[in-house]
């Protein structure tokens, strides 16, 4: 199932490469692609993300939208 996300937006809106986000949360390249695609990941990862972008957890609505 695809879940709608804005991380690819996000990060190209803060002029940040696929390599800078994967470096910042600690995952690699091959993930931040997938997650962009819409592909599931697990809560640790999307929680690394948030984070890696610049939210607080509690913004993470504004990152993935479909996520309870």
């Amino acid at each position: 199932m695809k879940m709608k996300n804005e991380v690819k937006s996000i990060r190209e809106s803060r002029l940040m490469s696929k390599s800078e986000l994967a470096r910042k949360a600690g995952i690699s390249v091959l993930t931040v692609g997938r997650i962009e695609r819409g592909e599931d990941c697990r809560m640790e990862t999307m929680r690394k993300i948030i984070l890696a972008l610049g939210y607080s957890l509690e913004d993470k609505n504004k990152v993935f939208q479909d996520q309870v």
